[in-house]
């Protein structure tokens, strides 16, 4: 029995630690993929692309893409993004930490009757993974990126995770 017992623990409890999702797994169980993807080169080389950031405030007040304008995720506000952007032809790039969020936000975007909506293929932390520039609230360069939490914090490989509520302080 206790050989048994032991036996299935293994089974299971390795499974758990060997079965850890791909992105792109995580990205197929969680989306729908009604948004077409943009990679990090893609967007890197582009310039007249907005891009919007659909992660909360604190993540994106600790770090975020280079002239991103915060959209969220629970407080977006159809509304303020229809006065931001009235011309629904422009070229939008939504990012996240990953690409969930972001996925949700541009069929929202969609729905509204923008056109031109990319998600970014492994968000903010496929670009940071990539040695791309983030920056704080002031515009400076930073390593630190809100890792959202430990679970989805493991597809962030560079950068200076940060977890919690409240930004870090800036030296």
């Amino acid at each position: 029995m206790r050989q048994q017992f032991i036996f299935f623990f293994l089974l299971f409890g390795l499974h758990g630690i060997l079965a850890q999702d791909t992105l792109d797994a995580v990205l197929v169980k969680y989306g729908d993929s009604l948004v077409t993807y943009i990679s990090t080169a893609e967007l890197a080389e582009k310039e007249n692309m907005v891009v919007l950031d659909s992660r909360k405030k604190v993540e994106f007040e600790t770090s975020h893409l280079k002239n991103a304008i915060w959209i969220g995720y629970d407080k977006f506000k159809p509304k303020r993004v229809l006065e931001q952007l009235p011309d629904k032809s422009t070229p939008i790039v939504v990012y996240c930490s990953i690409g969930v969020r972001s996925n949700h936000i541009g069929k929202r975007l969609m729905d509204l009757g923008y056109t031109d909506v990319y998600n970014l293929y492994g968000g903010i932390f496929e670009w940071v993974n990539e040695a791309r520039p983030i920056y704080d609230l002031e515009g400076k360069p930073t390593k630190n990126i809100h890792a959202y939490d430990r679970e989805w914090g493991r597809f962030l490989e560079k950068g200076d995770k940060i977890y919690g509520k409240k930004r870090p302080k800036q030296p």
